[in-house]
Order: C-alpha cells, then structure tokens, then sequence
C-alpha cells in the first residue's frame, strides 16, 4: 500500500491520540509527542511501527500527539489514518 493523501484518526482529549499521516519520502518517520514520553516512548513507537509493518508500508511520515492512549486505541487510530490516507480502486 501507498500513501497517497494525509489521513488524519482520532482526537486531542485525554485518553486518545492524534494521528496525521502523509506520504514519506522512502522512509518510516515518526514524530511522537507525549506527556508520557519519557515512561513510554519505546512501547508507542513499537506500536506504530508494528502496525505500519503489517499494513506493508514502506514510505511515511506520521505525526502522532498522544494523550495517554492505551495500545488498542494506538494501534486502532494508526490503522484508521493509514486507511484513510491510502487511495485504493
């Protein structure tokens, strides 16, 4: 799959995450930023990029504003963006 627009999944409020992705450029780059940062940081990037790898994608770049989201909704909101950014027929 390819990214083909911004795909956008969730919201600001406490206990969810805001994803924005848009096509890369040949490369998985990840920008977190989280109060938790410095507890979790490992888990959530482990998170995203296990489920861009099982979507086989390759190329992009992911902003993700977390807000103590648990890891279903990261991986719910990961895969909703990444699906709404793909342009499939």
């Amino acid at each position: 799959m390819d990214i083909k627009k911004v795909g956008l999944a969730g919201t600001l409020e406490s206990s969810d995450i805001m994803i924005t992705v848009r096509p890369g450029n040949g490369t998985v780059n990840i920008d977190l930023q989280s109060p938790v940062d410095m507890y979790y940081h490992d888990k959530i990037m482990k998170t995203l990029t296990d489920v861009i790898d099982e979507m086989g994608i390759h190329s992009i770049d992911v902003q993700a504003n977390d807000h103590g989201a648990l890891d279903c909704t990261i991986r719910a909101r990961m895969a909703t963006a990444i699906k709404r950014a793909v342009e499939e027929s």
